[in-house]
């Protein structure tokens, strides 16, 4: 006898990686004839208003966190220019040029922009949904995403949506609309056992029958715009009469190879959706680049992701709310739950030296609304075990060497994009102030100031 959950089975997703910067906006025409000064012509032709021009700003810093070296520091100064920082340090030894706009933050202590290693943007798609309202919602959850302090943010699929994800990552890089610093995994890429008796839905997740379905889907993403492949190795859960825990195993181990060598060898990377079991097992063996939530994790597999250098992405607050302990009552009679399995594996993670942990929400505009991940470092500390420094560096430098964006986001260092939140208090005594954000620049962009100016 089995009791079975309701939680869906897993399907493939994949990851690749996008450009960082704005997209330098295109020549103003020679000679304009139109309203007002000469804009700057997008790429569909349009014109645009021009962004302003390059300002230097100096950011004064009652704490300054650094996430490099998991350290809180004092009287801080933040010098940059256009979208970089250009200078940091003490302020007694920081010159603030002249003309300089300065923004004082007063006691407030300044963090680098978060980085959510994994969102939806897009919610579920429903089945009168459209695609213009369904972008609408998408713009409205990144720009929600930004106002609480992720500047940058890692899409694992678009529900449905099919390359939407790209137009959107695209249009904020272009500066057309506000939102994160996007990679995206655009449909994902699943497992179909049988043969295909309907026509696929261009909308919905690839499927794959063979090693060379494989291959030429992990092609046919990244050549439409995929930044990351998204897998899904372990489908969904159930427990046996005597509450043992198990998973649904999807793609063979050949397949699942296929699918991982052919991003490699495109430069790409990939996560992958497991809950546990056989199908996990195979994800690590298979060196996928990122476990996303890993339910039934134990020691060895966790050791085996150390050895190999790979990411765990634990999404805890997405798989620890009520429906869970709801679901798992229904099916099993009130018996068996997996949230306390979920925790000792996450704990376990957490204890483990050398294992790379991420901060990702899994938010997706159903239990988990865009603009609250600031929860996710609660959970990490209260629930987990992380120090308070441990779980915001999990979701700054570790999540940006993850992305492979080190080098340019992560932590306030010289050459680095201006890209700072604050809040009010001191997040080391206090990690729920991540829930706070009070202020909010993107590229050296004001995007939210609650510290400065009245709300």
């Amino acid at each position: 006898m089995r009791f079975t959950s309701a939680m869906p089975a897993a399907f493939g997703m994949v990851v690749a990686t996008t450009t960082l910067w704005a997209q330098a906006p295109a020549t103003p025409p020679a000679s304009w004839r139109g309203a007002g000064s000469p804009p700057c012509i997008g790429t569909d032709g349009g014109s645009y208003q021009c962004p302003p021009a390059a300002r230097t700003i100096a950011v004064r810093a009652g704490r300054m966190f650094d996430t490099t070296a998991g350290t809180m520091l004092t009287k801080y100064v933040v010098v940059l220019h256009g979208d970089r920082i250009i200078d940091v340090g003490p302020e007694a030894h920081i010159k603030i040029p002249a003309g300089a706009q300065v923004v004082d933050l007063g006691q407030a202590t300044v963090l680098p922009g978060l980085i959510d290693a994994h969102t939806h943007m897009f919610n579920q798609r429903g089945p009168k949904t459209t695609t213009e309202a369904a972008m609408l919602i998408a713009v409205q959850n990144a720009q929600a995403d930004l106002r609480a302090g992720f500047t940058a943010a890692r899409d694992m699929t678009s529900h449905g949506n099919g390359y939407g994800d790209v137009a959107i990552r695209d249009a904020i890089n272009q500066g057309r609309i506000d939102g994160p610093r996007y990679q995206v995994s655009t449909l994902g890429i699943v497992w179909g056992a049988s043969p295909a008796t309907a026509p696929q839905n261009p909308l919905a997740s690839t499927v794959v029958r063979s090693v060379d379905d494989a291959r030429a889907a992990v092609r046919e993403q990244i050549e439409h715009g995929a930044d990351w492949i998204k897998l899904y190795p372990a489908g969904g859960y159930s427990f046996t009469a005597t509450g043992e825990d198990k998973y649904v195993v999807t793609y063979p181990l050949p397949v699942l190879q296929a699918l991982i060598d052919e991003a490699h060898r495109l430069g790409h990377k990939t996560g992958c959706h497991v809950y546990g079991g056989e199908g996990q097992k195979n994800a690590i063996i298979a060196g996928c680049d990122t476990i996303e939530h890993g339910f039934g994790l134990n020691q060895e597999q966790i050791d085996m992701m150390v050895a190999k250098g790979l990411y765990y992405d634990p999404t805890f607050v997405r798989y620890t709310e009520p429906y869970m302990d709801d679901d798992d009552a229904r099916n099993t009679g009130g018996k068996y739950r997996m949230i306390p399995i979920f925790e000792r594996a996450a704990r376990m993670a957490a204890a483990t030296r050398g294992l790379k942990i991420m901060v990702g929400s899994g938010a997706d505009g159903s239990t988990f609304p865009h603009g609250t991940q600031g929860l996710e470092f609660e959970s990490l500390v209260k629930r987990v075990g992380m120090s308070p420094a441990a779980a915001i560096q999990a979701g700054t430098t570790t999540n940006a060497e993850a992305l492979g964006w080190k080098d340019q986001i992560g932590s306030i260092d010289k050459g680095k994009y201006a890209d700072l939140i604050a809040v009010a208090g001191d997040p080391l005594s206090d990690i729920t102030e991540l829930q706070r954000v009070r202020f909010v620049m993107k590229g050296g962009r004001i995007v939210k100031d609650e510290l400065t100016r009245p709300r």
